[in-house]
């Protein structure tokens, strides 16, 4: 059974950082797209950041230049740097996983949420001004 479990969330001020994590169980993390979403009240989840297969990676344009997102396979955790953190970044963010393989970021990009199979709980994240 796969599971994903965020962790990291919290509240910070403008212009702080705050690093989440994903850790997985049951699954195999090195060949399929993995990436963070983020859902605020009245809007649907979009797409952060997705890292794919030879570690592509692609974001959403409100975050390039200030987040990263990697992975760790020998701990079958993944993980995204926010930095410069702005208010319009609240929200809960959610760690995603793809049941396809051997796809680059762009693609699982592209498609969104529907590429993706398996969902964390979510972590809220708070930026004060």
């Amino acid at each position: 059974q796969v599971q994903l479990q965020e962790s990291g969330g919290g509240s910070v001020q403008s212009g702080g950082s705050l690093t989440l994590s994903c850790a997985a169980s049951g699954y195999n993390f090195d060949r399929n797209c993995l990436g963070w979403f983020r859902e605020t009240p009245g809007k649907e989840r979009e797409g952060v950041a997705i890292i794919g297969t030879s570690r592509t990676t692609s974001y959403a344009d409100s975050v390039k230049g200030r987040f990263i997102i990697s992975q760790d396979n020998a701990n079958n955790t993944l993980y995204l740097q926010m930095n410069n953190l702005k208010p319009e970044d609240t929200a809960i963010y959610y760690c995603a996983a793809t049941t396809r393989q051997y796809a680059a970021s762009w693609y699982c990009f592209t498609r969104g949420r529907d590429e993706f199979t398996y969902w964390g709980q979510g972590t809220q994240v708070t930026v004060s001004s």
